[in-house]
């Protein structure tokens, strides 16, 4: 087991890890739309899919692999209504199709409208 961290996505905001690498899969966080370089949140859906999407592949980079090597994701969205520009920005990302589930949520940490989280084969 592996722990991988990067300055290049957000620190934890929690008693938790940005992701592990175990027997040659990686596992992310949920990775929320904070910038890493200033804190800042940006506004609206597209601009924070965007921002979480960068989030995963900062780590997924850290990891020694991409969006490519991503099998699994789960989405979180705050509001189901979002799904559409959610997922224009997602596919631009996620090019690979992977399996994938998306449900809405009561909040997210933040106050966010966005989360996602990735498995990925090394």
């Amino acid at each position: 087991m592996k722990l991988i961290n990067t300055e290049k996505a957000p620190g934890a905001i929690g008693p938790y890890s940005q992701g592990f690498e175990v027997n040659g899969v990686i596992y992310t966080s949920g990775q929320i739309p904070v910038n890493p370089e200033n804190g800042e949140i940006p506004e609206g859906i597209a601009a924070q899919a965007e921002q979480s999407c960068k989030n995963v592949g900062a780590i997924l980079e850290a990891a020694g692999c991409g969006f490519g090597s991503v099998f699994k994701t789960t989405c979180f969205l705050a509001d189901m209504g979002d799904f559409g520009a959610f997922n224009e920005i997602y596919g631009k990302y996620f090019v690979s199709k992977p399996a994938r589930s998306c449900v809405a949520v009561k909040t997210l940490p933040k106050g966010v409208l966005c989360e996602i989280e990735a498995v990925a084969e090394k």
